[in-house]
């Protein structure tokens, strides 16, 4: 990477995965871990989730995306881009805090995996009841 506009890289969380993304203005060019967002994300749908915030900023074409993730599966690891994208773009630009607060993209989604209890086969399915 060269010493052009390098923006601070930006933290995005979602379930276990962690996301670190770099903004660089650029021609749209994405990577994820080395890879290209479809090679990496599989699904074109997690793509579009992923990159959401510029399509919301009307930005597709200005940046190229850097993003390394880890934990999770891929659904988490692409909120995770989600969110780190739409803090990058923020630190870039105050003025589209209403645009991605109105989109939710800056709410960090708190609901986690529940832990197995004793006694169970899991969080909440029970072992089966014999009265006799």
């Amino acid at each position: 990477m060269t010493t052009q506009t390098v923006k601070k890289a930006r933290t995005g969380r979602r379930k276990e995965a962690v996301a670190r993304v770099r903004l660089v203005a650029g021609g749209g060019a994405h990577k994820i871990n080395t890879l290209g967002p479809l090679e990496y994300l599989k699904r074109e749908s997690l793509v579009k989730h992923a990159y959401h915030a510029l399509t919301v900023a009307n930005l597709v074409g200005k940046y190229d995306v850097v993003a390394n993730v880890h934990g999770g599966g891929l659904t988490g690891q692409a909120g995770a881009i989600r969110m780190a994208v739409a803090r990058a773009l923020l630190s870039e630009d105050e003025a589209l805090r209403g645009m991605l607060g109105r989109e939710g993209l800056l709410t960090r989604d708190s609901r986690m995996k529940e832990r197995k209890k004793y006694g169970q086969p899991g969080a909440r399915k029970r072992f089966q009841f014999s009265k006799r």
